[in-house]
């Protein structure tokens, strides 16, 4: 376990979400203030607003990238589709480990609401959702695929 995951671990159980927990760990290789952060990565928790769509962690995941490798000019489409392959890469290794992108998927089995109120931090939480491990799964495969990089110049 690496140290950005037992980091993002601490942030999820400390009450922040799946998504914010992954986005804050990467801040200073970022150059982002963690304020920004948590603001940018707030409603992604829950599978976007409790939906239960995509996983938080992997959206997360998904705006690190996007920070670190994208692109703010739009006149190289070479450079988008780049980017959406190191996106489709990451999603496919998260699948690899968990089965699924999707938080009602990884959830399956385990009473979840999509009500917009979040759940109770409570033991019994933590004891049956599998989110803290996705959390920390979701910044170790990120950490991996960062190291296996050369980043761009713009960092």
């Amino acid at each position: 376990m690496s140290e950005k995951s037992e980091k993002a671990k601490e942030l999820f159980k400390s009450g922040y979400n799946c998504s914010q927990a992954v986005l804050g760990v990467f801040c200073e290789e970022l150059g982002l203030d963690f304020e920004t952060a948590m603001k940018i990565s707030s409603s992604f928790g829950g599978g976007m607003g409790r939906m239960r769509e995509v996983c938080g962690t992997v959206s997360g995941m998904f705006m690190a990238a996007g920070l670190m490798f994208g692109e703010s000019d739009n006149s190289n489409p070479s450079a988008k589709g780049e980017l959406y392959k190191r996106i489709q890469d990451l999603a496919e290794k998260f699948k690899e480990q968990n089965g699924s992108i999707i938080c009602r998927e990884l959830l399956q089995g385990i009473e979840s609401s999509t009500s917009p109120m979040p759940s109770e931090r409570t033991e019994s939480y933590y004891k049956k959702r599998p989110c803290v491990d996705l959390v920390g799964d979701a910044v170790e495969i990120f950490e991996e695929y960062i190291a296996k990089q050369a980043l761009p110049s713009k960092l």
